[in-house]
């Protein structure tokens, strides 16, 4: 065996606790053959053999419910989970070691020419549903959030939610492997938001409570 195809299959055991065989991996995982599939037409894309390469991917579509561009640029590491609805580019970039869930998708914004999908960093994780669109750079270490939507850049070592996604910070902690995969366990910005103007709200009608209190405290002992 190839020690690329290896190392397709040892990225499968490291970011999917329910894979259980190399043999349930090559046969049963549309993100594996999505992958093997796109480093064929990548390759011949490479050398100008477009509808080649482009009938490759094609039929990859039709067999993993994964699109994939042949012109799409992806690293060593890259896997897919589930898969279904996956959508990658023509100018798209994906560093090494990237997770992405079902539903991802690394669009553009129009028809211009050139750079028009996102270049991602290392160690990406991009949670489930979630659109990333435009020729942005999303840097090394960077977690999004299942739904989000990404139209401007995202720095390293950044989590990111929402619609459009905004950072969020997780008090600084360290996490571990597992958790660096629950992309559903992140903060929700709106509803912190909303719970601070909560308690500034009650904490107004504490002060008005007590102001009327001490006022009807003075009118009673004959202040007026």
């Amino acid at each position: 065996m190839a020690s690329w195809i290896r190392e397709e299959i040892d990225v499968v055991f490291q970011k999917d606790p329910a894979a259980k065989s190399i043999i349930e991996v090559i046969f049963c995982y549309p993100g594996f053959h999505a992958i093997l599939f796109h480093r064929v037409a990548h390759a011949l894309h490479r050398r100008n053999l477009t509808f080649i390469a482009r009938l490759i991917s094609h039929l990859s579509r039709l067999l993993t419910g994964i699109e994939i561009h042949p012109g799409a640029k992806i690293g060593k590491r890259v896997f897919i989970d589930h898969g279904s609805g996956v959508v990658i580019g023509e100018t798209a970039e994906i560093g090494d070691d990237v997770l992405i869930y079902q539903g991802v998708t690394l669009g553009g914004t129009g028809k211009e020419k050139g750079k028009r999908h996102p270049t991602v960093g290392n160690n990406v994780v991009i949670g489930a549903g979630a659109i990333l669109l435009g020729p942005i750079k999303v840097g090394d270490n960077v977690k999004i959030g299942a739904g989000s939507v990404v139209i401007r850049d995202v720095p390293p070592n950044t989590t990111v939610v929402g619609v459009p996604a905004r950072a969020v910070v997780r008090d600084g902690k360290k996490l571990t492997p597992w958790e660096q995969l629950q992309h559903d366990n992140l903060p929700d910005p709106q509803m912190a938001t909303l719970k601070c103007f909560l308690e500034r709200l009650e904490a107004l009608e504490r002060e008005i409570k007590k102001a009327r209190e001490e006022h009807e405290v003075y009118i009673e002992g004959g202040g007026i």
